[in-house]
């Protein structure tokens, strides 16, 4: 199993990846969250001048947040940086659309989106729908060289439905699974090789699993300040997912434990009065997957932690990731936090076990 980690993208976001690179992960995800965190094809631009052999990966980039055509230049920009290191991951959004008061995209949406930029990478002409109106378009000087759409690219999608997982199959594409339990994982791998074998597509696809969490030392307790700082934004995830469904009425996909219920509930009671009062998202999602905001810091339990993230000692740790191993996931990824760039290291020594 190859280790990669995903961040929150900063402008200096190359330092992290260059010390990736040297502890022996594979991949460096960055977010594609504008409203919350810096440009990741900027980033992931300075992160392909500083390093040579670490994959750059968008994870994942959403594609409402700009058209087909700019998505596919910016690829194909990084691609003659970074030729053959550069993954494409894509989803219909979460973070970043949430952030503005927005569900996820269409899928129809999304596959189009698709269809067209890889028609570009291509060097295809492809037809599209621009300002209302159809439009041929096609990258007209690749053979200039200031782009490269010859050297292959990755794509992988993030799915959580089964017609977003359907999708990846037919497409052939790479699949990223953010959740917080084991058995979870595998059953929606499972489920995900189901769609992969339907689509004829059984050999040598891509199952990297996303997660939070923060290696524990002996006796340290789920709610310490360094579980809280590196895995409580991902325990936040489950109250901000509950107060976007109460208060903006988008779905929750994620089941409120019953242990956390009423710490769940206590966090929606102070939501409602979040302002401004028609933009409840802006004060919701500050500092998502990022930092406990003071005001939601009484409702992130060590529970609540325990239950969402991975965070655990050394051998639980390692016999998770071994389930995940087991079970067909290709690529365990962690996300670092900004301010706890350190928590790298003690991910680099879990990896150690996995050579």
């Amino acid at each position: 199993m190859e280790f990669g980690i995903a961040l929150p993208t900063d402008a200096e976001s190359w330092r992290l990846a260059e010390r990736a690179e040297a502890l022996g992960f594979r991949t460096a995800w960055f977010y594609d969250t504008q409203m919350l965190s810096a440009d990741c094809f900027v980033a992931m631009g300075a992160a392909a001048m500083k390093t040579s052999r670490i994959r750059l990966g968008t994870g994942v980039l959403i594609p409402s947040n700009r058209i087909a055509a700019v998505t596919a230049n910016a690829f194909a920009t990084l691609n003659k940086l970074a030729p053959g290191r550069v993954d494409m991951g894509l989803g219909t959004g979460f973070t970043g659309r949430r952030a503005m008061g927005l569900g996820a995209m269409k899928l129809a949406a999304f596959e189009e989106y698709i269809r067209v930029m890889l028609g570009l990478l291509a060097g295809e002409t492809v037809e599209t729908e621009l300002e209302g109106q159809r439009r041929k378009i096609r990258l007209l000087n690749p053979e200039l060289g200031l782009i490269d759409i010859k050297t292959p690219m990755r794509l992988h999608l993030g799915a959580a439905g089964p017609r977003a997982r359907a999708l990846t199959a037919r497409l052939g594409a790479g699949w990223i699974n953010f959740f917080s339990d084991v058995p979870g994982a595998v059953a929606m791998l499972a489920e995900m090789r189901a769609a992969w074998q339907a689509a004829g597509r059984s050999e040598g696809m891509e199952a990297t699993a996303f997660v939070l969490g923060c290696v524990l030392a002996d006796g340290e307790p789920y709610d310490s300040p360094r579980a809280m700082a590196q895995a409580g934004p991902r325990a936040a995830v489950l109250l901000h997912r509950a107060a976007d469904e109460a208060l903006s009425g988008l779905p929750n996909i994620t089941p409120v434990p019953e242990a956390c219920r009423a710490a769940v509930e206590s966090y929606v009671a102070l939501a409602r009065g979040f302002q401004p009062k028609d933009a409840p998202w802006l004060e919701n999602h500050r500092g998502h997957l990022m930092f406990v905001k003071p005001e939601e810091r009484p409702f992130v339990t060590g529970e609540l932690i325990r239950i969402s993230s991975f965070t655990a000692g050394e051998a639980e740790l390692k016999r998770r990731i071994g389930d995940l191993r087991d079970a067909g996931y290709t690529e365990f990824t962690v996300q670092l936090v900004p301010g706890q760039e350190q928590a790298i290291e003690d991910w680099g020594r879990i990896r150690q076990a996995f050579l």
